[in-house]
């Protein structure tokens, strides 16, 4: 069957020194890189973010980075600004390989955010990435990426929810482990049927 690697958000925001640093998030691209000629189909994921965006800390006064705030799809954690479209922070790290199949932006509609590569935050939107796979006869997917406790994690879930076969590389994976965000999407995502490997 043909197997697919979803590379997530390798972005030079969530690498050191960027907006939304994930820590060791540099570390793992020499690892995805080597292992994209693994695989039939490589698709990457970007976050592209409109400025003011509502999930930025910055668009809502008195909030600051990290807060929990409610939205009418439910519970958003609110971020530094990150991953604007067009800027440096937007790009793929330098040196991560993009020779995929796809690239999928997400994160682009302003009122809902996105951390899943197939639906947006109200978990109904979705991004057009299931109907690709399925249109090419891919059921099953191996992810990398950042960040293991949030777009990684909500990826997982979903594509194991719609019946792909899924697999996480920890070890192409790192977390921002928010307030034990990392062990809660560990316990999800096995109890979802994903494999971590």
């Amino acid at each position: 069957m043909p197997h697919a690697l979803l590379v997530v958000d390798v972005q030079n925001d969530f690498c050191p020194g960027g907006a939304l640093a994930v820590p060791g998030g540099d570390e793992i691209v020499p690892a995805i890189n080597a292992m994209m000629d693994d695989f039939d189909s490589v698709i990457l994921t970007q976050d592209w973010h409109p400025a003011g965006h509502s999930s930025f800390a910055s668009s809502h006064a008195g909030k600051n980075p990290f807060d929990l705030t409610e939205m009418p799809y439910g519970p958003q954690v609110l971020w530094p600004d990150h991953c604007v479209q067009g800027t440096h922070g937007a790009e793929f790290h330098p040196d991560l390989r993009t020779d995929g199949d796809l690239i999928l932006r997400k994160g682009f509609r302003s009122s809902i955010d996105s951390y899943s590569a197939f639906f947006e935050n109200d978990q109904t939107t979705p991004t057009g990435l299931q109907g690709y796979l399925t249109a090419r006869g891919i059921d099953k997917l191996t992810l990398v990426g950042l960040a293991t406790d949030f777009c990684v994690y909500f990826s997982a879930a979903d594509a194991a929810r719609l019946g792909f076969d899924v697999t996480v590389r920890m070890e192409a994976c790192r977390a921002i482990d928010l307030d034990g965000s990392l062990a809660a999407a560990i316990s999800a995502m096995r109890a979802a049927g994903v494999t971590l490997a």
